[in-house]
């Protein structure tokens, strides 16, 4: 075991997080409880939509990883649902969504 904490019980706990602050938070597809990797559509302010994703960064250490297509977050995302079966999709749409992110994701 490596300690981390389950990929479903993180997604609860950011999406309450997120609902809690006022924001909305919902998931777009499920992926495993257990491992299931994560990618949040962060929806700004401004109505400017980012992709994040946990990933490695360059000194080895858990980062979350800027994945923002040019176009099409949609097309990217389900792209991306098609060869992950186990991925969780999320959408969290409020100011504090990269920041919640960040603190619940990385944190575990």
């Amino acid at each position: 075991m490596d300690g981390r904490l389950p990929s479903g019980m993180l997604v609860t706990a950011l999406l309450r997080r997120m609902n809690d602050s006022g924001g909305m938070g919902m998931v777009l597809a499920r992926g495993d409880a257990q491992a299931g990797g994560i990618l949040v559509i962060a929806i700004g302010p401004d109505r400017t939509e980012r992709v994040l994703e946990r990933g490695i960064g360059p000194d080895g250490r858990i980062t979350l990883i800027d994945t923002t297509p040019k176009d099409d977050v949609a097309g990217y995302w389900q792209r991306r649902r098609s060869r992950d079966p186990d991925l969780w999709v999320l959408e969290l749409d409020g100011a504090a969504a990269e920041r919640f992110t960040a603190e619940t994701i990385l944190n575990d």
